[in-house]
């Protein structure tokens, strides 16, 4: 808890090691004294992970973040403990299968899915009790090539009307948290999707990432499709755009 608490250290993780560490912290592992905690913790710890359904990617990321951890013992807090038995631990759980890269995906979506989608995603914003334009958002997604966090974060202030363009501030990059702002050209109907929205907030799509992905998952569901994520949207409009004549960059 001193870690997460710490302003200049949980406070400036991003948000998947915060949740991690605060799973962490409800773990059985989290029971044992720093002075007593042995290879065979962690081991253990990586066992009972995988064994309630983690996956090798899962898992290698609690072992990373537990490490952070254990790495700003002494130095940051003063606790005399230098011993770090994770990386023993990582080598184990690797040559036992349960610490590994996470699989790409490519999933797409196949045949007429993505009609589909907007058809149903069209049926849920027609709602009378419903606010998110789900259908908009959705081709704005894959059309920009945007996480749907970035997207529900773009403000109108950033617009660059002169170059089609808006700001994105932040943007995911694991080498820097903070500061990584780009400007992304939204190109062809991503510039109309963005004109026609109502100007009703500093936020051009003022609506909760969680609720977005949410309704996009219920309307998945109930047609049917299965394996596509909201984020493979972004595989998609990347995907169009290399087929298109765009350099991966």
């Amino acid at each position: 808890m001193k870690y997460i608490n710490d302003p200049d250290l949980g406070g400036k993780s991003g948000r998947t090691k915060r949740y991690v560490l605060n799973m962490l912290v409800d773990c059985d592992i989290a029971e044992i004294k720093l002075a007593d905690l042995s290879v065979n913790d962690v081991v253990e710890h990586g066992r009972l992970r995988a064994g309630s359904g983690a996956g090798p990617a899962t898992v290698s990321h609690d072992l990373s973040y537990l490490s952070s951890v254990l790495a700003a013992a002494k130095p940051i807090f003063g606790i005399d403990y230098t011993a770090n038995p994770v990386s023993d631990a990582r080598t184990i759980l690797v040559n036992m299968g349960m610490v590994g890269k996470s699989q790409r995906r490519s999933r797409r979506p196949a045949g007429d899915e993505l009609i589909r989608l907007e058809e149903g995603l069209r049926e849920r914003q027609e709602h009378h009790s419903a606010a998110i334009p789900f259908v908009d958002i959705l081709n704005f997604s894959i059309l920009s090539c945007m996480r749907i966090g970035e997207v529900c974060r773009i403000r109108w202030d950033d617009i660059d009307e002169k170059q089609k363009a808006v700001l994105v501030r932040d943007r995911k990059d694991p080498r820097k948290k903070d500061g990584n702002h780009m400007m992304v050209p939204l190109l062809g109907d991503a510039w109309v999707i963005v004109q026609r929205q109502p100007k009703k907030s500093e936020l051009i799509f003022p609506y909760m990432a969680k609720s977005v992905t949410a309704g996009f998952q219920r309307v998945r569901t109930a047609l049917g499709i299965e394996d596509l994520r909201y984020h493979d949207l972004r595989c998609e409009g990347a995907s169009r755009l290399f087929e298109a004549g765009f350099s991966l960059v």
